[in-house]
């Protein structure tokens, strides 16, 4: 097909919306390629270079020579709000398919077939959605142009964002004709990752790559071990930096806790996680608009976002490796002649980045259980019925399942809502894929803790000569190094309000699948028979009291009078109505003196009775031990009753040391409830970090 220059640069500046646009290195050649059919092509160009430009005027040339639609696969649906504007700019009519608009599949699906949609927007899921492949992809499979495979270096086993689902994608590269266009665009791919691209992608796979550098990234690393330490950093330096950005952290919860603390400290900035919602699109603009000086945000605010002129981007704790941090860092200054990319390291994020090592893959053990679990069920389990037999979380269990069914022959499949064993075994090139990955990813984590220690100036060449690039080009930074000092009055304020934040404990409304039968319970919990909302003072070995309470716990066998003092202050400014009249709290055999010691303490400071009303009638594992909400649920049925002392009937304050499922105080208030007592608040010490 014949590749027209003219109108690909009239669609370049229709789309950009400015009238003096011109390609930039790479970009025409990468649409002439595609357009004129010159074979596969993987194009490996720096964020912000306009990769979207690319596929968006090929289709459009396309169409325009009578060509069938596009079918782009793209983790980001969520994210590419911006490129498909500037596609409709230009005539190009896209469409998705996805979890989030099932009402308006059949409408899309009618479009495609009348010839009314030019490109077919997918994530990698749906290939694996059987209607999706027989119904909507079989239908336009032999008129389909171009297939384009984005952020492609989540194909790669050794890609930093590995996506199971892509996987797919080479059964599917597999049957198509070979002289199908096929476009593969990313940002970060090292050779390993590049060659893995070509064995999939292949046979012949042209690459078009770009200079990795970014003349406009001051890169920084400064090592400050206690969270308390970098809150005090970043509410220092946010106050002189010029212009917006983006803080990024490990976790929701340090998302939520760093958003929270600089909103105290008076600045003007929102978090965003994969938990934000329907808020998501609003907080982006609110950042494009410069309305926030930033977004907190977990990798959720990641590939696809773009915004030119972000003035820094900040680390709170080192991500795992060099080609997510590049990915990340890489966001900022691409307009700009100069902005930030400081790295803080703290103690915390070498546990985190072992705890997503650890478990990116299931173990033989949690294999064989839910294999064991479908073998006794000729007929099937569901999730929820496999939580029941296996003590697995949710989520280990559907991380299992999703492997397992991506396995070419694949042990387990799917019917209806059901999951069964196929006459396949498990390969043994499943484990080495994963120990070869696992290894990997401890490499890469080595890594960064290599590039946190570098003195100031070394960090872009590091990041170019970890993803094979050149680093002989690089520049001197073109910022001077932000301070690696902080204000000790800050330091102390951040400390105070890392003790200050109490987390809700929301009570369970209804009891697990299955009931309980020993209770005899089953479906809802009566209103009148359930715990209020209650307050737990920290997370389990947090900063702030989390290590006092682990210390009290394991350490002293005693809970300190700090504690109390923490919690008196909490239960002042929680204020519930009405108001507790007295105290109780949980019983255990484990450590029968511990927490009842506490809630003594705790109702003489309030000023209030302590009456011990609960018992444990026999001893069960310890909850941390039970991995699912249903198993949790089983190990708590029956083990608790009351011990025969009146119940007093005003509201009560129900103590314990740890809050994990739930379950304990939800079935401590449906005893006290059931047997004339009136409101239950709870109230624990710590939340485990990991409740599902």
């Amino acid at each position: 097909m014949a590749y027209d220059p003219k109108r690909a640069l009239e669609l370049l500046r229709i789309g950009s919306g400015r009238a003096n646009a011109t390609f930039r290195d790479g970009q025409e050649d990468a649409i002439r390629h595609i357009v004129e059919g010159k074979g596969r092509l993987l194009v490996v160009q720096k964020t912000g270079w306009g990769k979207s430009f690319v596929y968006f005027i090929a289709t459009k040339l396309l169409r325009e020579a009578g060509a069938g639609p596009a079918l782009l696969i793209s983790p980001l649906l969520a994210l590419m709000r911006n490129q498909i504007a500037a596609a409709e700019r230009m005539g190009v009519r896209a469409a998705t398919i996805n979890s989030d608009n099932m009402d308006d599949w059949t409408v899309v699906e009618g479009k495609l077939a009348k010839g009314e949609i030019d490109i077919l927007l997918i994530s990698p899921e749906r290939l694996a959605n059987e209607r999706f492949r027989t119904q909507v992809l079989a239908g336009i499979a032999a008129q389909i142009s171009m297939l384009v495979i984005d952020e492609a270096h989540c194909i790669s086993d050794w890609g930093h964002d590995f996506r199971p689902h892509y996987r797919l994608l080479e059964r599917i590269v597999k049957t198509l004709p070979p002289n199908l266009r096929l476009l593969a665009t990313t940002a970060t791919a090292n050779n390993r990752v590049m060659e893995d691209l070509a064995a999939v992608l292949g046979p012949k796979l042209d690459v078009s790559r770009g200079d990795l550098n970014r003349t406009s990234l001051s890169l920084q690393t400064i090592r400050l071990p206690s969270q308390a330490e970098r809150l005090a950093w970043l509410a220092e330096q946010l106050a002189t930096l010029q212009g917006h950005g983006i803080i990024y952290t490990l976790t929701v919860r340090d998302a939520n806790q760093v958003a929270q603390w600089l909103k105290t400290q008076g600045f003007n900035v929102e978090a965003y996680t994969g938990e934000t919602g329907d808020r998501r699109e609003q907080l982006e603009q609110a950042l494009l608009n410069n309305q926030v000086k930033a977004l907190v945000a977990t990798t959720a605010l990641g590939m696809g976002y773009d915004k030119p002129d972000l003035a820094f981007v900040i680390h709170y704790q080192m991500p795992g490796s060099v080609v997510a941090y590049y990915q990340q860092v890489g966001r900022a200054g691409r307009a700009l002649d100069s902005a930030y990319g400081v790295l803080l390291s703290g103690q915390e994020e070498s546990d985190i980045t072992d705890w997503f090592i650890r478990s990116a893959f299931p173990t033989r053990q949690e294999v064989a259980d839910v294999l064991g679990a479908l073998e006794d069920e000729p007929n099937g389990l569901s999730v929820p019925e496999l939580l029941s037999r296996v003590n697995l979380s949710k989520g280990r269990v559907d991380k299992t399942i999703a492997l397992l069914s991506l396995e070419a022959p694949a042990p387990i499949a799917k019917q209806g809502s059901k999951w069964q064993l196929t006459a396949a075994t498990l390969s043994e090139a499943f484990w080495d894929r994963a120990e070869r990955l696992t290894a990997l990813r401890r490499d890469e984590h080595q890594q960064m803790q290599d590039y946190v220690s570098l003195p100031f100036g070394e960090h872009m060449g590091f990041l170019i000569g970890a993803l094979d690039g050149d680093p002989s080009v690089v520049a001197e930074p073109a910022l001077p190094p932000l301070p690696a000092t902080v204000d000790a009055e800050l330091v102390k304020a951040a400390v105070e309000f890392l003790r200050r934040t109490s987390l809700p404990i929301e009570p369970r409304k209804k009891w697990p699948d299955g009931g309980m039968p020993q209770y005899g319970v089953k479906g809802f919990i009566a209103p009148a028979h359930q715990a209020e909302s209650g307050k737990a003072l920290c997370v389990w070995g947090d900063a702030g009291w989390g290590g006092l309470v682990r210390q009290g716990k394991y350490h002293d066998g005693h809970f300190s009078d700090d504690l109390v003092a923490a919690c008196v202050k909490m239960i002042q400014e929680w204020n519930p109505q009405p108001s507790p009249t007295w105290v109780t709290c949980v019983p255990s055999l484990r450590h029968p003196e511990l927490v009842p010691n506490f809630a003594q303490r705790l109702a003489a400071a309030l000023g209030l009775p302590f009456h011990m009303v609960i018992a444990k009638t026999d001893a069960r594992p310890e909850q941390k031990t039970m991995a699912n909400s249903t198993q949790q649920a089983r190990n708590i049925d029956g083990s608790l009753a009351l011990n025969g002392q009146p119940i007093p009937p005003g509201p009560v304050l129900l103590v314990d040391d740890m809050v994990d499922s739930r379950w304990t105080l939800t079935v401590s208030a449906w005893l006290l409830r059931k047997n004339g007592s009136g409101e239950v608040w709870p109230m624990a010490l710590s939340q485990t970090g990991h409740d599902e």
